[in-house]
């Protein structure tokens, strides 16, 4: 199974945790400061960070920060917080999943179990054809999950190149916010505009020449996204 890192001040919370994944037959390694974490993942082959946002020395949205410079691992926000407002900034700093405190421990396993499965499948090269979807400039090979724009390498999270590679492959054709995040989460689509909208926007500022005028991933205004479609 995977090797998960949980990263919390509070003791008792990353021992929960810890029981909870563990009975799935996880490894668990526990940080309790943002410092900590970015150390542990330095000196350990990680598959998925549980990260807490307040906590002492470097907190959860700044240690995320400096983790994605050399990691792009799924990074999942714990917060107590409930605001669509704290729940965006962890999106926007590179988390690519959140769950609230107190967390229902079934939700907690099911969403590690997503962030893996997609992890695992961004990962995986065992395909027996050479997947290699084109438009124009942008260029995505699913057998070796290499991303390049004008023959400039490109690196995506999970998430991100999960939704690029959705659109690419059915490129002009235009996907619903809630179309993307059932595709890419496996769940239903409640409450899903802000989470698509933030990691289109990432996708974007990695893509794009001009984020703001798009050659690549266009939005269709009240339907959807979709990758334009170049011979």
């Amino acid at each position: 199974m995977a090797t998960i890192l949980v990263c919390d001040d509070d003791v008792n919370i990353v021992d929960a945790i810890s029981i909870y994944l563990e009975q799935e037959g996880h490894e668990i390694l526990k940080a309790y400061d943002g410092m900590e974490a970015i150390q542990m993942l330095k000196a350990n082959k990680i598959d998925l960070l549980i990260i807490d946002v307040m906590m002492p020395k470097l907190d959860g949205i700044h240690a995320i920060l400096k983790i994605r410079e050399f990691s792009m691992i799924p990074i999942l926000v714990l917060s107590a917080k409930t605001e669509d407002a704290d729940k965006i900034l962890g999106l926007n700093v590179g988390a690519d999943d959140y769950i609230t405190k107190p967390f229902n421990p079934l939700e907690l396993v099911a969403r590690v179990r997503s962030s893996l499965r997609r992890y695992t499948k961004l990962g995986s090269v065992a395909q027996t054809n050479s997947d290699v979807y084109v438009s124009g400039g942008l260029m995505m090979n699913d057998e070796t999950k290499e991303v390049e724009v004008d023959g400039e390498s490109v690196k995506l999270t999970p998430i991100e190149y999960n939704i690029l590679l959705l659109l690419l492959k059915n490129a002009g054709k235009v996907f619903s916010i809630d179309q993307i995040y059932e595709n890419i989460w496996n769940e239903e689509a409640i409450g899903a505009d802000n989470t698509v909208a933030v990691h289109i926007r990432h996708i974007r500022e990695k893509i794009e020449i001009n984020p703001k005028e798009p050659r690549y991933l266009k939005v269709v205004w009240g339907i959807g996204y979709k990758v334009e479609k170049y011979n």
